[in-house]
């Protein structure tokens, strides 16, 4: 278990003026769409989840995207509208809550230009500065399931966009509904807005070379482009005066397209925003086509991926800078200290943890629940659904914490040190439960632990779980083989068995030879742990020696090591991965990175699933650009000492291969518990025991079960 560094965050922590306003720190929510508003009005699944987030100490929070024109101009009939009075209730309360919370409160204020689909469902063209150019490449289609394609195309009933380009009357219009929203923030007593300049809305279009190709005063020039932002500017200023803080949000780049947005015309903008009298600049980023760019912008995949443009915003401007993506509470302190920004918006981390503050005041770092960058939140938002989290299942339902204590304390004993039985020794032990906590390895973790080879995120939230059921005092009993009997020696009130899938070789010629590996015998290989004997003397010793330096105990070495030596392998040369679903995908990228020839069979269409879409759709795009050799419904016939045969279209390919990789055969099984509840044991059941759901299934599902006992 990696230990967790103790650091100070006097920078992050410390207060922050924007414009009129002061915050108590500097941790920002950023806008993420919860859909829980009806019909434009802010309601009390809304309120909840941002003041839960105020309470965990956040500095300020931002809501959603709100309709400055509801419904004109509005992506869902979920989000919240500013454009009647009969809205400033909800925005009033929703301020009350956060206030009485010890925080304050910003309000995005947005029209939704080109992807407004509230205007075509209602029959209105979309209000663009140029008719849009038909998307790129949309090659990630091709990975979405039947029922995610179904679920996205009932959000459109079937209709199709129609575009009007704005007219000098559109955007005076549209100046001034900005203004007139401001005025009902500032009426409902919040103590920002948010002007959204960035993420094809229309100010962002407006600004943009890319989708703005007009030839009159609000087109060419960057001063141009810029202007109708400039304008807006002015006009909130002049409704609200210094009664609110007025921030802009902006991309500092635009992915995935020529003529994109840059950094130098960012900062430049930023300049012409500040002259116009924004009090402060939002840094995000733009993926111009969302299904090739999206973990580019607006929700990369990379740690601090916006740092470097936010700092060339920030030289450019002498008003405060906050920066988004991935913003980490390390990065940012050091951000911060640096002089690259002035405060840190944390959306998903705070997804995952609310009380990620008051964790970090309190000096218990090592407390804050991490995000593992899995997309599942987001997702949800392609088909208007309201946010999930695959690590934190209080989400949308917070007022179920804290956990009621049982009104009788049970022994409970759970099977398997995964991510489901950790956290359903952690959900049981705070509820008051004594609880032992059984393994038949060295190490927590279980599958989790592996698939932080592939999936460095996921190391977090391994060292989270280890801490927590450490700090939780469950008993842990690692390298204890669990039976009937020996479970029931323990004299459990409740059994939680969570050992995981069952994983089958493939059930083809070959199929045994010891060149094959399992996610078990792999798993076995790379940790130095369990049964190697059939396999290679060369692999045998590899595994041996990483154990006995305490290499193997630690992912990131592992990582680390394996970069330098597979390449040199006989046995890494040619590699067969069997399956290509989230486990055979993250694999392929894992051996492609470190030198390896890959060829990714799949019996389906679909790779990566059950991966959130953004995230599959990057990784199948990276798994190509790396040389993995895909065959998409393959069909493997045969397995020899130095090939796989299989079938594509009727037609029978071969592909070298000295190790072959089955990440295919996945099941539930949970054979103990059966055992057990037919000795009368009061057993439960949770994880991919019960059903093959991964990490999100195995935390819902733990967390459930747990809250019940």
């Amino acid at each position: 278990m990696t230990t967790i560094q103790q650091q100070t965050y006097s920078h992050l922590l410390s207060p922050g003026k924007l414009g009129p306003i002061t915050l108590p720190n500097r941790v920002v929510l950023p806008a993420m769409d919860m859909n829980l508003s009806e019909d434009g009005e802010i309601e009390h699944g809304d309120i909840e989840h941002f003041a839960v987030r105020a309470a965990g100490g956040t500095g300020m929070i931002i809501t959603g995207c709100c309709a400055v024109a509801y419904p004109v101009g509005c992506t869902s009939r979920k989000e919240p509208g500013l454009s009647e009075d009969r809205f400033i209730p909800g925005l009033k309360a929703l301020a009350d809550a956060i206030h009485e919370a010890g925080s304050t409160l910003c309000v995005q204020m947005t029209h939704h230009g080109r992807v407004a689909r509230i205007d075509t469902l209602d029959g209105r063209p979309q209000l663009v500065p140029s008719t849009p150019r038909p998307p790129g490449d949309m090659s990630a289609m091709a990975d979405c399931t039947p029922e995610e394609l179904a679920k996205m195309a009932a959000i459109q009933e079937g209709k199709k966009a129609t575009y009007h380009e704005a007219t000098q009357e559109d955007i005076d219009w549209l100046v001034r509904m900005f203004a007139e929203a401001a005025g009902r923030v500032k009426k409902a007593g919040g103590d920002a807005v948010e002007i959204h300049c960035a993420h094809n809305y229309v100010l962002g279009g407006f600004l943009s070379r890319y989708s703005n190709q007009r030839t009159d005063e609000y087109g060419g020039s960057l001063e141009n482009r810029a202007r109708l932002a400039c304008e807006v500017i002015r006009a909130v200023k002049d409704e609200v005066g210094d009664s609110l803080a007025v921030i802009v949000r902006l991309a500092g780049q635009e992915y995935g397209e020529t003529d994109g947005l840059t950094p130098d015309e960012a900062a430049a903008a930023a300049a012409l925003f500040e002259q116009a009298g924004a009090d402060a600049i939002h840094v995000t980023g733009t993926a111009l086509n969302a299904f090739a760019n999206f973990t580019d912008g607006p929700l990369p995949n990379k740690v601090g991926f916006y740092t470097d443009n936010a700092a060339v915003i920030k030289r450019a401007v002498s008003i405060p800078i906050i920066t988004v993506g991935r913003m980490l509470p390390e990065v940012g302190e050091r951000m911060i200290a640096e002089g690259h920004t002035d405060f840190v918006a944390m959306g998903r981390q705070l997804l995952a943890d609310p009380e990620l503050v008051n964790k970090l005041k309190a000096g218990r770092p090592q407390e804050v629940r991490p995000c593992i960058n899995c997309y599942v939140c987001v997702q949800e938002n392609f088909w208007d659904d309201t946010p999930l989290c695959a690590v934190n299942p209080a989400l949308g339902n917070e007022k179920v914490l804290p956990f009621p204590r049982a009104t009788t304390r049970k022994h409970v004993v759970v099977v398997g040190a995964g991510p489901g039985g950790m956290e359903a020794a952690r959900v049981a032990t705070e509820r008051g439960h004594r609880v032992t906590l059984l393994d038949k390895t060295d190490r927590l973790g279980g599958t989790l632990w592996f698939s932080t080879l592939t999936t460095p995120d996921n190391e977090r939230l391994l060292n989270w779980l280890g801490n927590q059921v450490s700090e939780a005092g469950v008993d842990v009993r690692l390298k204890t083989e669990a039976t009937a009997a020996t479970v029931k020696s323990l004299a459990p009130d409740v059994v939680v068995v969570a050992t995981g899938a069952v994983r089958a070789r493939p059930d083809v010629p070959g199929g045994d030879l010891p060149h094959v590996h399992t996610g078990d015998s792999l798993r076995a290989l790379m940790t130095g742990a369990g049964d190697v004997s059939d396999q290679k003397l060369l692999l045998r010793v590899m595994g041996r020696i990483g154990g006995l330096v305490g290499i193997t105990k630690s992912p990131a070495k592992i990582r680390d090591l394996s970069r330098k030596f597979l390449k040199f392998l006989p046995m890494s040369r040619n590699v067969v991965v069997i399956g290509g679903s989230l486990v055979g995908l993250e694999l392929a990228e894992f051996l492609a990175e470190r030198g390896s020839h890959v060829t990714l069979l799949e019996e389906g269409q679909q790779l990566g699933v059950p991966m959130a879409m953004p995230r599959r759709w990057t990784a199948v795009k990276h798994a190509g650009e790396l040389g993995v050799q895909i065959h998409r419904h393959a069909t493997v016939q045969r397995i020899t000492p130095k090939t796989v045969e299989f079938t594509v279209g009727g037609e029978t390919k071969t592909a070298p291969a000295s190790m072959v990789v089955v990440a295919s055969g996945v099941s539930a099984a949970a054979p103990l518990a059966d055992e057990l509840t037919r000795a009368g044991v009061d057993v439960r059941v949770v994880g991919d025991a019960t059903s093959v759901d991964y990490i999100e299934g195995a935390m819902h599902s733990a967390w459930k079960v747990a809250t019940e006992i």
